[in-house]
């Protein structure tokens, strides 16, 4: 208080008494407490403005310290490139009795068609080694290895256009199948438990659609071409049903996995036995359902792929 008295001139104190003895000295008070709220305002203004400045300054100090980082960390690096280079060893110092000799004796200089011959030879050789030395030094990326899993397959929907026996098995039926393609397909199939003609035309299936597998390398079967293979189901080699697409399906109708997206091969390859590693997960489950590992066999925007009664078997 002492301070705020010394802001006021004390005639101004004995002023404000004569004319007002009564609210006097409460209006000192008031002046008093106005100035100094009006002097911590201005202190508080003042600490933020320093507080501003000090930030600044640490900016301008953490951009000095990277700046001189980097410096150290390029200085390092020439200290440590200097210390490789002084550790090579000198060239060996040729004595001057061998240049003597050297140039005293006789050089038989080779004709030139000799010289460019061994010059095409060895760069071929160096060509050759170079090619066989680049698949070891080079890894194979993770992409290249090829996956194995179902969305290699090229699974369709087809209608069997006609069927006949196969002129020279009994066990084995030929299908004329549109896949969706300019010209029906030759699928040669063979129906487990099913002998006798008769009894494939009463399976009615000339003119239903099926589930087929078209990526497989074309072969011959007892004479006849095979272009694809024809999916069924089964328990045992009596109960066999083909798988039913949706009832909305067109043949050409690609069959996908929801949880493995990917285009299939152009044609699988038979070294690899794709096939032969996928036909174990293939399965029909408790509902009938076509799957491949639990993921089903699906029409985009039609359904999913069954079997007409049977349950809990395998795809072949």
């Amino acid at each position: 208080m002492d301070n705020m008295d010394s802001l006021f001139n004390p005639s101004l104190a004995a002023a404000l008494k004569k004319l007002d003895p009564e609210d006097g000295e409460q209006m000192m008070e008031y002046f008093k407490t106005q100035a100094l709220l009006s002097r911590e305002k201005a202190l508080l203004q003042a600490s933020v403005r320093d507080q501003k400045k000090l930030l600044v300054e640490n900016a301008k100090l953490k951009q000095d310290i990277e700046q001189l980082r980097g410096q150290l960390q390029e200085n390092q690096k020439r200290r440590i490139a200097k210390a490789l280079l002084s550790q090579v060893p000198p060239p060996p110092r040729v004595s001057p009795a061998l240049t003597k000799a050297d140039t005293a004796a006789p050089t038989n200089h080779p004709p030139p068609s000799a010289t460019l011959t061994e010059g095409r030879d060895r760069s071929s050789r160096r060509r050759r080694g170079e090619r066989k030395a680049r698949p070891k030094s080079e890894p194979l990326p993770l992409e290249a290895e090829s996956r194995i899993d179902a969305s290699r397959l090229d699974l369709r929907v087809g209608k069997i256009l006609s069927i006949r026996r196969h002129p020279l098995a009994e066990a084995m039926s030929v299908q004329e199948v549109d896949v969706g393609e300019s010209c029906p397909r030759t699928i040669v199939s063979k129906l487990e438990g099913v002998k006798d003609l008769d009894e494939v035309t009463n399976l009615k299936l000339q003119g239903s659609l099926g589930v087929f597998l078209c990526n497989v390398k074309a072969s011959k079967m007892r004479g006849v071409v095979s272009q694809g293979r024809l999916l069924c189901c089964s328990t045992s080699d009596v109960s066999v049903e083909l798988l039913a697409p949706p009832a909305d399906s067109t043949p050409g109708d690609r069959i996908t996995f929801l949880n493995y997206p990917g285009e299939p091969d152009r044609e699988l390859p038979s070294k690899q036995k794709i096939w032969e590693l996928l036909q174990p997960d293939l399965q029909v489950d408790g509902k009938g359902v076509a799957n491949y590992k639990g993921c089903g066999f699906e029409v985009k925007g039609k359904g999913l792929c069954r079997a007409p009664s049977l349950t809990n078997c395998a795809i072949r």
